[in-house]
């Protein structure tokens, strides 16, 4: 059973699933190879001085994959809440994971099919959004939203942000006291 499994690997999905991975927590990551950032052309990510959309997918996947997390490619279609975790069913193949993080970008669908609460969304041409809390908690207890999907901007930097921080969340959860992952320069 995997601890953490992450829906989308895109910005938000995959520094999700970094921090996930990075932090011990048996990690996986489902992509439906759709994310938007993948037509991007991107001169305003931090640290980035230009790079395409999908390098920068592929570049995130390499970093989650460095620290133990595992990215299988599929389309999930459905969620199913069991005793104390969730099976989350492709169209090939069915995991066992205790939180779900969804960071599936534009797509709704699945939320709604599986009862998560939507809402308006605000960003322009972004019509309909997870309604989460400030963690990225949704209604259903160990469902978890990051990213465009839950309410933050489209921008890179952002929606990768927002993983990080909802990835930190349900970590700080899981390990019982808050989380912080810093790593110092050797001398």
């Amino acid at each position: 059973m995997y601890e953490i499994v992450v829906i989308g690997a895109g910005p938000a999905g995959a520094s999700a699933a970094l921090f996930a991975a990075k932090a011990g927590k048996k990690t996986l990551v489902l992509d439906n190879d759709k994310s938007i950032t993948k037509k991007a052309w991107i001169e305003n990510h931090y640290g980035v001085s230009e790079i395409t959309g999908p390098d920068l997918v592929e570049t995130g996947k390499n970093q989650v994959r460095k620290f133990g997390g595992e990215i299988i490619q599929g389309t999930v279609q459905n969620i199913v809440p069991t005793e104390n975790s969730f099976t989350i069913e492709t169209e090939t193949a069915t995991y066992e994971g205790k939180q779900v993080i969804l960071a599936t970008g534009l797509s709704v669908e699945l939320a709604e099919k599986i009862g998560l609460n939507t809402k308006s969304g605000t960003e322009p041409r972004i019509k309909t959004i997870f309604d989460v809390d400030s963690t990225g908690k949704t209604n259903i207890d160990g469902i978890w939203a990051a990213g465009t999907v839950a309410g933050s901007s489209v921008h890179t930097i952002i929606t990768a942000g927002d993983g990080a921080k909802v990835a930190i969340n349900v970590i700080s959860q899981l390990n019982g006291n808050r989380y912080v992952d810093h790593d110092i320069l050797k001398s």
